[in-house]
């Protein structure tokens, strides 16, 4: 099997337990929006967003920019006996920042929260119930760091479906919450809404829980050990320096962003929230799919000196995530309203809300191919050891994101963040394919990229057409005698007709990815009805 069809496999195999976790997403937002009053949710969203946003350095990102590429040279160069111990002496290293980090979190939790939602301090009570939750979930980043570090050993060890599904297992816990634990809650005469807090933890113990069996099969089941004099460990940790200033970066853009939606009427959090959890299906199904599947294989590749193997495999997966992402962003933008409607359209979730929500959907959808692009063209600096690239670019888009936001704020109220994060993963992705010439990566040719992208865009504006003429078969509405059940079927249906119409389109354009991707798919569905997951 070629390196190109081996990073479509792994991206199958990604996708398919992405799937499940953000199906299971989408249910748990609905629950949330049916349950929970707009007002509830603007703390909750705001208080999970503050360790949510260290995953960055401390989870995710981390393992892909610092984590994976050792761990690969070292298996490749040294085997998997030396790959082992410095697994286990960099989790002890990773296990003790992580408790530091928790542990200052929840002291300081009612700063960091005036920080992120000084807005809130003009409505009694709201910053106060804020700040609380904000410590109750901050020791979630600890279990997400420890989930990230057996991520990476598995993605390393080319296991990738594993930890594409344990995330699944906090929505099915936050699932439970409004059902389980918010009556535990109350009982305990703390607000409802706390009881998604317990929720998030049980969550995050799960996650991890699950990846054990995994790593354990492929030996990597290690006893944390405390060894800082491991070069290769202080190599590791030295490489999440200039992450730190990227974080930093991350963090401001959060930061601004959450702040502005503070001072917006109430329920602004919420629809951005609702919006972005929409956006986050296609972008966590196949964006992070493809771009944890490129990673390892750029660093071994990169590793073994074969540079225009790298750049041959970098296009291939730009390739891949742009046959997903472009019609995603069309979709998103022809079904926002449909969407929001069948999926949070419930309970106290009115009329006023769905139109809100749709409308910051629009604006993000419209940047859902640059942010898929964006991970990809990292992964590539981070397997060339560039650290300080991705973060120079991530200033870029932080500067346009405020001024975009600020700009429009006035004009479209909260849809105005949507609009700034979209424009600013667009400026980041044309300044990250820029600076590639000097960096050591050096010029990537993009000419097949912009070829297919071609095709893409045909095959996504005749998907446009067809889906728009079946959702408009009936009219989408949020009421109590709305039909629920047809309004569920025709957005089923437009959807379904719009991929099969994109599909057809791009395979008579003669797009060989789409038989790529799709067959993986279809062969790891097949044997998922057959074999345990790997």
């Amino acid at each position: 099997m070629t390196e190109q069809h081996a990073i479509a496999k792994r991206a199958s195999l990604v996708a398919v337990g992405t799937l499940v976790s953000r199906l299971l997403g989408a249910l748990r937002d609905a629950v949330f929006a049916a349950c929970y009053a707009v007002s509830a949710t603007d703390a909750f969203f705001v208080a999970f967003t503050i360790p949510n946003a260290l995953r960055v350095i401390l989870g995710e990102g981390a393992v892909s920019a610092a984590f994976v590429p050792v761990l690969s040279e070292i298996k490749e160069k040294e085997g998997l006996p030396r790959a082992q111990r410095f697994y286990a002496s960099l989790s002890g290293a990773m296990l003790i920042i992580l408790v530091v980090v928790s542990v200052l979190g929840v002291w300081f939790a009612e700063p960091l929260t005036t920080l992120y939602a000084a807005g809130y301090r003009q409505e009694p009570g709201k910053l106060e119930l804020t700040s609380r939750l904000t410590r109750q979930v901050f020791p979630y980043i600890f279990l997400m760091g420890v989930a990230a570090l057996g991520m990476g050993a598995l993605h390393t060890m080319k296991r990738f479906f594993a930890p594409a599904v344990a995330p699944a297992l906090l929505n099915v816990s936050l699932i439970a919450a409004p059902f389980v634990f918010t009556p535990l809650a109350v009982s305990w005469g703390m607000h409802p809404i706390e009881g998604l807090s317990i929720g998030v933890l049980l969550g995050g113990v799960l996650h991890v829980l699950a990846q054990l069996p995994s790593l354990r099969a492929v030996g990597m089941l290690q006893m944390p050990r405390f060894d800082f004099a491991d070069p290769a460990v202080r190599k590791a940790l030295l490489k999440l320096v200039p992450l730190m200033f990227g974080v930093g970066v991350y963090q401001v853009n959060l930061i601004l962003s959450r702040l502005f939606a503070s001072y917006l009427p109430e329920g602004a959090q919420s629809f951005l929230y609702y919006g972005q959890r929409l956006v986050d299906i296609p972008q966590g199904m196949f964006a992070l799919a493809i771009a944890s599947a490129t990673l390892p294989s750029l660093a071994q590749l990169r590793h073994q000196g074969k540079d225009s193997e790298v750049l041959d495999t970098f296009r291939y997966g730009l390739r891949l995530s742009l046959l997903v992402a472009l019609p995603a962003s069309v979709a998103l933008s022809v079904l926002s309203y449909p969407s929001v409607v069948v999926l949070f359209g419930h309970g106290k979730f009115d009329a006023l809300a769905a139109s809100q929500t749709a409308q910051s959907l629009v604006w993000m959808a419209a940047g859902v191919w640059a942010v898929t692009c964006v991970r990809n063209v990292v992964q590539l600096y981070y397997a060339y050891d560039d650290t300080r690239t991705p973060v120079v670019c991530s200033t870029i888009n932080l500067a346009v994101f405020a001024g975009v936001s600020l700009g429009l704020m006035d004009t479209l109220g909260h849809s105005a963040i949507a609009a700034g994060s979209s424009a600013a993963a667009v400026v980041q992705l044309v300044a990250l394919l820029a600076f590639t010439g000097r960096s050591p990566i050096g010029k990537v040719g993009l000419s097949s990229v912009s070829r297919a992208t071609l095709r893409f865009g045909i095959a996504s504006l005749v998907m446009a057409g067809v889906t728009w003429f079946v959702a408009n078969l009936i009219e989408f509405r949020v009421s109590e005698d709305a039909p629920r059940v047809l309004q569920t079927l025709v957005l089923a249906l437009a959807a379904a007709a719009g991929l099969v119409s994109y599909v057809a389109t791009a395979y008579l354009l003669r797009s060989p990815e789409v038989t790529d991707l799709g067959g993986a798919l279809l062969r790891r569905l097949r044997r998922t009805r057959h074999a345990g997951p790997t």
